[in-house]
């Protein structure tokens, strides 16, 4: 499977009501930046129960 937004071969896949979407590694640590400054990753970790690991 390539990248959705590039021809490099992903190395994520994310998949959601049956469409499967992967993302190359430099493109998904851009779109989980855009995530960390937006509130929805600390949302996402309300919802989830994310603690990190020390």
């Amino acid at each position: 499977m390539n990248c959705h937004y590039c021809d490099r071969e992903a190395a994520f896949a994310a998949e959601s009501g049956g469409l499967k979407v992967g993302l190359c590694e430099e493109h998904f640590r851009e779109r989980l930046q855009e995530l960390a400054e937006a509130d929805g990753l600390e949302n996402l970790k309300e919802k989830v129960d994310v603690d990190r690991a020390e």
